[in-house]
This record gives structure tokens, C-alpha cells and sequence, in this order.
């Protein structure tokens, strides 16, 4: 297995095991404060919510577009899980449109704050990796940081930060961001859609999750986040293998 397999590998063991312990943490929060974690309480401040929503929608999605933006520009953890949180909320096409824009406007933060505020803190931590950012970017472009984006092999935070050092573009920063994180985004996004609201959990049961239909879309939105890693690592390499027997890449210069 090469190194880019076991990056992939080891991301996907990270997140099961961070799966593991959401779900160990919120069993322990259920025995301890159970009597406030209860799904009729929890359907309540539901119910709140989407109120709030009704009478101010421009204020809540402007402020569920400014937390994922502070999230993702300051690099704090948690931003896989409130991608699904936003999908389960919002929706699938609604939540893939705010996800989408808001993970590259807090992206491309994170990146002028490298390049303009912390650029020598940033060297000094990632002098390393940016020799070989440097290095890929004068061989392939902007495709590199697509690569990097649709394969999860670079953590996003440490993509941001090390292209803020290079002499990218920020529109170009922006604009493959924006594509190369969306097939990512649209699958988070479809995982926390899958899931019920906590007012069918609470009128239905734990059987509104394990309904037929309901669980069909959550083992898809699982086994995609999965495989897609791995299928589009298999697609840039064919893509990569192609461009170089090509006859524009073989021909003398």
C-alpha cells in the first residue's frame, strides 16, 4: 500500500473511530442528563428553532453561514459534523448550497490570514509540506489543489494555510476550492439529510431511523463517504496516467 493509500486508509479509520466516540459521548450525556436530553425536550427546542427561522430567515442563515465560516477559517475542529448537522437540518440542497459556499469563504480566510497576518508562524510549522506544495504546483497547476480537495489526504486546515504561502491567486484559491470540495460536501451533506428530525424520532420512535427507506439512505451516505475516496483517487491517476502518454505531452518542446 503506498503512502497516499494509507493516508486515505488511516483518515477513514479517524473518522470511525470518531463515529465510536460521538456515539459513547452521547450515551454518557443521555445517563447523566438524560431528563433534559429527552426527545420530547429536545423536539421542543426543535420546534424553537424553526421558529426562529420563520421570523428572521435572513438573520439564521446568515448566522448558520457565519459559524460554519468561523469554523472552517479559524481551523476548530468539527466542521465533518456540522456539515451533517446543517444537512440534517436544512436539508439536502439548501444545506449543500450554504455548506458549499460558506466551507470556501472560511477556506479562503484561513488563507489570507496565512498569507498576509501569519505567514512566518505558518512556515515555521509547515516549511516541510510547503517545499512539496511548491513543488506539485509548478508541475500541475491549480490541479493540484483540486486533487487535494476532492482526495482527503492533506487535512483542509493545512491545505488552507500552506496555499495562503505559495504565490496563488486568491480567486483561483477560491474557484477550485469551491469545485473540488463539492462532491465531498454534497456527500456529508446527503449522510445528515438521511437522518430524521427529532420531531419524527420523538412522535414515531427509534423505528422512524430504521424504517426501510430511512435506512436504505443512511447505509448509501455511508458506504459513499467510504468509496469515494477511493474512487477518485483511482480516477485523477487514470486522469494523470492519460495526460502523460497523450501525444501534447510527449512531443518535444
Amino acid at each position: 500500500m503506498n503512502e497516499a493509500s494509507r493516508g486515505i486508509a488511516s483518515n477513514i479509520v479517524i473518522k470511525i473511530i470518531v463515529a465510536i466516540s460521538v456515539v459513547l459521548l452521547i450515551g454518557f450525556l443521555s445517563i447523566q442528563f438524560g431528563q433534559y436530553l429527552s426527545l420530547e425536550e429536545l423536539a421542543k427546542q426543535e420546534s424553537r428553532l424553526q421558529e426562529f427561522q420563520q421570523q428572521r430567515p435572513a438573520v439564521f442563515v446568515g448566522l448558520a453561514f457565519l459559524l460554519y465560516v468561523l469554523v472552517t477559517g479559524l481551523s476548530l475542529p468539527g466542521a465533518a459534523a456540522l456539515t451533517m448537522v446543517y444537512g440534517w437540518y436544512f436539508g439536502l440542497l439548501p444545506g449543500v448550497l450554504l455548506v458549499s459556499f460558506a466551507s470556501t469563504t472560511g477556506a479562503t480566510l484561513a488563507f489570507t490570514l496565512s498569507r498576509y497576518l501569519f505567514r512566518d508562524a505558518i512556515e515555521q510549522r509547515f516549511g516541510n509540506r510547503l517545499e512539496t506544495f511548491q513543488e506539485n504546483l509548478q508541475r500541475e497547476g491549480a490541479f493540484y489543489l483540486f486533487t487535494l480537495r476532492l482526495i482527503p489526504i492533506v487535512p483542509f486546515f493545512v491545505i488552507n494555510v500552506v496555499m495562503g504561502l505559495t504565490p496563488m491567486k486568491v480567486w483561483t484559491f477560491w474557484w477550485v476550492s469551491q469545485i473540488g470540495m463539492l462532491a465531498g460536501t454534497f456527500l456529508y451533506v446527503f449522510a445528515g439529510a438521511s437522518v430524521p428530525s427529532i420531531q419524527d424520532l420523538a412522535e414515531n420512535g427509534i423505528n422512524s431511523v430504521f424504517s426501510s427507506e430511512q435506512l436504505t439512505q443512511i447505509v448509501i451516505a455511508m458506504v459513499l463517504l467510504g468509496v469515494f475516496p477511493f474512487l477518485a483517487k483511482k480516477t485523477l491517476n487514470w486522469y494523470r496516467g492519460r495526460k502523460k502518454t497523450s501525444p501534447e505531452s510527449s512531443r518535444p518542446g
